[in-house]
């Protein structure tokens, strides 16, 4: 049995990745929960402390989507990494897809920058690139390096669930999967 702000948060994330943390209200989520508006900020003072905690609870899944992805490939650390475009690719072609969740909130609080979803997706995108980075210098040796690549695979990512969002076609991705390996070919080589 969940708790109630488990089934607040599940409301939030399907209502707020399907149609837009601005374009879902209050009530809307409470409704989809099946729960009375007064009992959700029993458990939520604000909405942008539901946005937030809806990018909080999908944080550590998509990590760990990323990271299964990674581990589960074959082949050296520029396979690896295209795995994870592969995955990625397959994850768009989901009917529900609607992109990166973390991209498309802080794109909509944009002129919020202090909001603490932005906050929670700007954490989460650091993760990422983190955890990357000591991916990379795992196999490279050099922490610079690892770093410098790894921002840069973050950015082939985040363009890439941009051009995907733009022109809901997942080839973008598989090209960005394609670039980022020819990436960490290339600094393999140049170390």
């Amino acid at each position: 049995m969940k708790s109630t702000r488990d089934q607040i948060l599940d409301a939030a994330n399907r209502l707020f990745y399907a149609e837009g943390v601005r374009a879902v209200s209050v009530d809307a989520v409470a409704e989809q929960a099946r729960i009375t508006k007064k009992t959700l900020y029993y458990h939520f003072r604000s909405k942008d402390d539901l946005i937030a905690a809806y990018l909080e609870s999908r944080d550590q899944p998509n990590l760990a989507a990323f990271k299964r992805w990674f581990d589960g490939a074959e082949g050296d650390l520029a396979c690896r990494v295209a795995a994870i475009f592969a995955g990625l690719s397959k994850a768009s072609r989901h009917p529900k897809w609607r992109g990166c969740g973390f991209l498309r909130t802080i794109a909509e609080l944009a002129a919020m920058p202090g909001h603490p979803a932005v906050r929670v997706g700007a954490a989460h995108k650091k993760k990422f690139e983190a955890w990357l980075a000591g991916e990379m210098q795992a196999a490279l040796g050099d922490p610079g390096r690892a770093a410098v690549l790894a921002r840069q695979i973050v950015l082939l990512m985040d363009g890439a669930f941009s051009a995907m969002l733009t022109h809901r076609d997942p080839a973008y991705v598989d090209e960005a999967g394609n670039a980022a390996r020819l990436l960490v070919e290339a600094t393999r080589r140049a170390g």
